[in-house]
């Protein structure tokens, strides 16, 4: 075990929530929620824009705490230095990328190994150890990064950078992947590749997908939360949710489902 990883159960749940609220000024986010993810269950978190699906990743996160009463555990602990947090939990999100498209320029491989200090970038006063660099290099080549390296993240496309940061993300080996609606902002070719590619992912981390895309659904993902109106709507196997009467309920318009092989496609009618 590297001296950068907690030590946590590995029999602890992922996620347990328990009756959460979050209010800003008289509206609930977030109502009343409970929800637990164990490792290794493959999760998609589903819902329509104002569902509380970016406050649930803030709660997850920590960057939001509960109203009294609730209780949020991440990994068996309601309490965490993120840093901790973020070795067990890599977190992607769209907005993330214009962190590192900003001045001065940042290379790829140099973002990747600013996941060990939770910066933007590699400082003279960051220790590099050689097992921290073979790290970042077996990150890039998961995700099929390693051509990258060199190149300004300025440079990039949406779909490469977008790539650059899950390997930043992976560097700790985590145990799950929180992805926030990662595919913002990608065209469809560039989408369907960043896919494929974290497929192979799920084979070493829980994954975590929060979308309102059913498109974006990995065949690993079986498991699916569906939220609305800051509560869980239904929860389930993606058998039973993906499904016409199902989602046609939960974004409240005519929605029909189509299978293409391993994924599912919606319409709205």
């Amino acid at each position: 075990m590297s001296p950068f990883d907690p030590v946590v159960p590995a029999t602890s749940p992922l996620l347990h929530i328990r009756d959460a609220s979050v209010v800003r000024g008289t509206r609930a986010l977030i109502d009343r929620l409970s929800l637990d993810l164990m490792p290794g269950q493959h999760t998609a978190i589903l819902g329509p824009n104002g569902s509380g699906k970016s406050t649930l990743v803030k709660l997850i996160t920590r960057q939001l705490y509960p109203l009294a009463g609730g209780e949020v555990r991440v990994f068996g602990q309601d309490r965490w230095n993120v840093t901790e947090l973020r070795s067990l939990m890599g977190v992607v999100s769209s907005a993330m990328q214009l962190d590192f498209d900003a001045h001065p320029p940042l290379e790829a491989f140099d973002c990747v190994l600013s996941g060990f200090f939770a910066a933007r970038g590699v400082w003279k006063h960051h220790k590099v150890t050689e097992d921290m660099r073979q790290r970042a290099e077996d990150a890039m080549a998961q995700i099929g990064a390693t051509h990258l390296k060199g190149r300004d993240m300025s440079s990039l496309s949406t779909g490469e950078a977008r790539r650059v940061l899950i390997a930043r993300a992976l560097v700790h080996r985590p145990r799950a992947l929180l992805l926030d609606e990662p595919c913002a902002g990608l065209d469809p070719a560039s989408r369907r590749g960043f896919l494929e590619a974290l497929r192979a992912v799920a084979a070493s981390a829980t994954l975590v997908l929060v979308t309102h895309h059913i498109e974006e659904i990995l065949p690993e993902i079986d498991h699916v939360v569906m939220l609305k109106n800051g509560r869980v709507f239904r929860e389930g196997a993606k058998s039973a949710l993906l499904t016409t009467d199902a989602l046609t309920a939960l974004f409240d318009m005519p929605v029909t489902v189509a299978r293409r092989g391993a994924w599912r496609h919606a319409t709205v009618d």
